[in-house]
């Protein structure tokens, strides 16, 4: 309804005049049509836009990526020399001789037909120039392509026009059909990649290498370049723009000559790759991958940049070979970060050493990596203070959460760095003074004996049940009926072997030696076979070992035991005859440059696990002393549970066993408590929730027990709970008061 209102001529009149228009129905339409008709309209603007985005992708080719077009320029270029292959191997029409008579003077010499087997063949040469696509090529294929979609719009247009003429009932149809649709399939949601080709800016070519780079001017690799449409924005460029200056820092280094220009190329593009780019470098002919590795310090120059953020190795993948090199240039100095990684063990209430392996930490690009061990030993190495001793931690923890591996600790020095196993280990020995030295060679020879009887014991199992020891190796089903891996666990090695060489032990054989004294060796080279051996007899019973040493060298570092361990692991060294002490000659030959890493690399490590993928650069995760020795707890209580727990962790801590145990209990009671969803519990209600938990430990626990270890533990006495379990006001503990203790203690 709508209000007019007028006033009249007389001045003096304070009369208004009021008239009612009532809207008619169209109004009344009209006006609860216009939200509709204004959403309608933003949908099909918005459709509008897409069409137009997918309509100009369409045609700009921006669905083909530069990598896609090279891969077609080169399969054409193959499938050509192919081709001209075959037609070079056309068979030879062979000359008859012609009969007297025929218009021919003289005879014909035939020649007598070649076997097949004495054809010489004639491989045609794929020329790595020819192979080479640049920029200009990707240019051209891109061109091609686009004007190829043009005329395959011009020829739909000829056609729908003739088809008109033509039939233009059936035209119309088929338009009438395949419009709507059509507009429905350009007109859906964008997907992110669209969005970004929608949105890309334009690129602008850069500088040579000696051009100084400014942080966020765009990265175009001269591959990308020429196509137009890709735009990278690196934060700190390393002065690489594209595959001419890539080149050239490859010549600067020293790796190929400026003669071998020509023949270097890329195989790809460069590409964004995590916090970093990477490529794929083609090497002339004769020059291997090994040889620019060797070289990586003089290419970080060339580039500009510090070693650390360099990544070069041999390209195995299934197109790799011996003279391609992939490189990963990371984005910052230190990539790895500065801060902690909590290791996941930390939390774990319990692991499977079988399956899950070791958790170790993130590589430069952010990726987790884990350690399997199993079937395998490891030696680790490195300068003091950059985390060896903090790696090993980690494949302790893993092992002391599962209750089926047995852990043996031996180590060079007295101290807490290995405390928290004495409530896990079944030996644990610490020092290198000459009666230690002899306790250990003592307990190296048990060892190994019993992991031999292990595998007789296999032998017999097979004959009899071969399903039940398949491959004739242990199983995680045979590890909880007793037959676990064993973990040997040695710190300090140098300093053990140095002990070891200190005294003469009696040898069995031929006891008497010159003037009938008893013959000896040193205690060094037994103590080096001894390990060497456990290594070598116990791999496949499933015994592991892991060895630390922090002076990398020929004394230290004994052939005969690195040899032997199949992972290998090395914090930053000085040199790389160091590092090829620790991680061998292949693994350096390939890249692997603990000697490359810096003051700032703590915790960062070279880890070679002997697969063919090589070696890989990580920052390993962090279980500080007292976390450790809380997964120790946790680890004892689980070998308790399982009935594990053997040989001196049994008799470990008679004096502290008391007070493990209540910290254990207040856990627990909190645990159960937490478990429950509530914040209370009677004294009855406590135990029963206990005795579920862990059997073995409370299983038998009685009402007053619990009382008086509570008490004892600090908690207090019973109190009042208010309603509770359908009782007025029973007695029995609250959460506050069992927190309370622990934080107390």
């Amino acid at each position: 309804m709508t209000i007019e209102t007028h006033q009249t001529q007389a001045p003096d009149d304070d009369v208004i005049d009021v008239e009612v228009v009532e809207p008619g129905r169209l109004d009344r339409l009209k006006e609860k049509a216009g939200p509709h008709a204004e959403k309608a309209r933003a949908a099909l603007t918005e459709q509008k836009v897409r069409v137009a985005i997918r309509v100009a992708n369409w045609f700009k080719t921006a669905d083909v990526s530069d990598a896609q077009l090279a891969e077609e320029i080169e399969k054409r270029r193959r499938q050509a020399d192919q081709q001209q292959g075959r037609a070079s191997h056309a068979p030879r029409a062979a000359r008859a001789e012609v009969a007297p008579g025929a218009g021919v003077e003289g005879p014909v010499v035939v020649e007598a037909p070649v076997p097949v087997n004495q054809v010489p063949l004639q491989v045609p040469r794929v020329s790595a120039d020819r192979m080479k696509v640049s920029g200009r090529d990707l240019s051209k294929a891109r061109w091609a392509k686009k004007f190829g979609r043009f005329g395959m719009v011009a020829a739909g247009a000829y056609g729908a026009v003739n088809g008109i003429a033509m039939e233009p009932v059936l035209a119309l149809a088929a338009l009438g059909v395949g419009g709507p649709v059509g507009w429905w399939y350009l007109g859906r949601p964008l997907a992110e990649e669209e969005t970004a080709a929608a949105n890309s800016v334009d690129l602008v070519k850069g500088p040579g290498l000696d051009a100084a780079g400014e942080a966020g001017v765009p990265f175009v690799p001269q591959t990308l370049a020429d196509a137009g449409r890709v735009s990278m924005v690196k934060r700190d460029p390393a002065h690489v723009r594209g595959e001419a200056d890539l080149v050239t820092a490859l010549i600067k280094a020293g790796i190929i000559t400026e003669a071998q220009r020509d023949e270097t190329h890329l195989a790809g593009v460069i590409e964004p790759s995590g916090p970093g780019w990477a490529a794929t470098i083609e090497l002339p002919r004769g020059v291997k991958a090994s040889a620019a590795i060797s070289r990586v310090a003089d290419l970080a120059s060339a580039l500009r940049i510090k070693t650390t953020r360099i990544e070069l190795t041999t390209d195995t993948t299934q197109e790799g070979h011996e003279g391609r090199a992939r490189l990963w240039v990371a984005d910052e100095d230190n990539p790895y970060g500065s801060q902690k990684t909590p290791s996941p063990l930390i939390k774990a209430p319990v692991w499977n050493f079988w399956e899950q392996g070791v958790p170790m930490g993130p590589d430069a690009r952010g990726k987790r990596r884990d350690l399997h061990l199993l079937w395998s030993s490891i030696l680790v190495g490195g300068l003091m203070g950059y985390g060896k001793s903090y790696m090993v931690r980690l494949i302790a923890a893993a092992a002391a959460l599962d209750p089926t591996v047995r852990i043996i600790v031996i180590t060079g020095k007295t101290g807490p760095d290995w405390a928290p196993l004495r409530h896990v280990a079944h030996q644990w020995i610490a020092g290198a003074s000459p009666d230690i030295i002899r306790k250990v060679l003592r307990v190296m020879d048990r060892t190994i004996t019993e992991m031999q009887d292990r595998g007789t014991e296999l032998d017999r199992m097979y004959e009899e049940n071969p399903d039940k020891v398949p491959e004739g190796k242990i199983t995680p089903e045979l590890a909880r009926e007793g037959m676990g891996p064993v973990l040997l666990v040695v710190d300090e090695l140098q300093e053990l072997l140095d002990g070891a060489a200190l005294i003469q032990v009696p040898v069995d054989e031929d006891t008497t030696g010159e003037g009938g004294r008893t013959k000896t060796r040193s205690g060094r080279d037994l103590l080096v076979e001894s390990f060497a051996r456990y290594v070598r007899v116990t791999r496949f019973v499933g015994g592991m070992g892991a060895f630390i040493t922090q002076r990398p060298s020929a004394d230290s570092v004994p052939t005969k035991l690195r040899e032997v361990c199949g992972h290998r692991a090395s914090y930053r060294v000085k040199g790389d005859k160091s590092a090829r002490m620790v991680l061998g000659d292949d693994a350096v030959a390939d890249g692997a440059a603990p000697h490359l890493l810096g003051e700032a690399s703590k915790g960062v490590v070279v880890l070679d696990q002997g697969a063919e993928e090589g070696h890989v650069t990580l920052k390993a995760d962090v279980i500080d002393l007292p976390e450790f020795k809380e997964i120790a707890l946790r680890g004892r209580a689980l070998r308790q549970d399982a009935g594990t727990l053997t040989g001196d962790a049994v008799a470990y801590g008679k004096e502290d066993r008391a007070a493990a145990a209540t910290d254990m209990l207040l856990a627990d009671c909190l645990a159960v408590l937490d478990a429950a969803g509530t914040d209370r519990a009677r004294t009855e209600r406590l135990v029963e929730l206990l005795a579920a938990h862990r059997p073995g430990e409370y299983g038998e626990l009685t009402n007053a027990q619990l009382q008086k270890r509570l008490r004892d533990a600090g908690a207090g006495t019973t109190g009042k709970l208010g309603p509770i379990d359908g009782m007025a006001n029973p007695n029995g503990y609250t959460r506050t008061q069992i927190a309370a203790a622990q934080t107390g203690k």
